[in-house]
């Protein structure tokens, strides 16, 4: 486990919301001291995080779905938590999902924020705890399974394909 998910686990504990889903993401920002703001920006950009001292924007994309906002406020506050040094991050928010540029660590921090995002807001222990206890009975699809973990963690599908598959508890199609 990286700094990325250990820092997530630190501060699900100190916000005390470590042991239910789904994650509430806006209160973990106001715990940091975070205004999340939403905006209609360009459809290419999922969010920003602004730091001006102890001020601190996440601005997220009003026209994307909720559940993406949420992933995309989890995903700023990744690099507030992680990225000290970078007054101004702009980004395109992907989950985290291993492709040729991440494998390569191309660009580290935005592979860190995407693993911060996904332990947040999926932690290891209840997405594996969740999956094995669906995965007993044989007659429910890995389809159904997805979706009803994305459901009860409040994140997209694709979110939670990639989180099974980066927990081994699912193989990559």
């Amino acid at each position: 486990m990286g700094k990325a998910e250990t820092e997530a686990m630190r501060l699900l504990a100190e916000t005390g919301q470590s042991t239910q889903a789904p994650v509430d993401i806006e209160a973990i920002a106001r715990h940091l001291g975070a205004q999340v703001v939403q905006e209609r920006l360009d459809r290419s950009v999922s969010g920003m995080l602004y730091r001006d001292g102890d001020h601190v924007v996440i601005g997220v994309n009003s026209a994307h779905v909720d559940r993406r906002r949420r992933f995309t406020v989890a995903h700023e506050i990744g690099h507030l938590v992680l990225h000290k040094g970078r007054p101004l991050v702009l980004d395109h928010v992907r989950v985290n999902f291993r492709d040729a540029n991440s494998s390569t660590a191309s660009d580290l921090e935005e592979i860190q924020a995407n693993a911060f995002a996904a332990e947040v807001l999926m932690p290891r222990d209840q997405v594996i705890a969740s999956a094995k206890r669906l995965l007993e009975d044989r007659t429910i699809t890995e389809a159904a399974i997805v979706e009803y973990l994305a459901q009860g963690f409040d994140v997209s599908d694709q979110a939670m394909e990639y989180r099974l598959i980066n927990l081994g508890l699912r193989r990559q199609v």
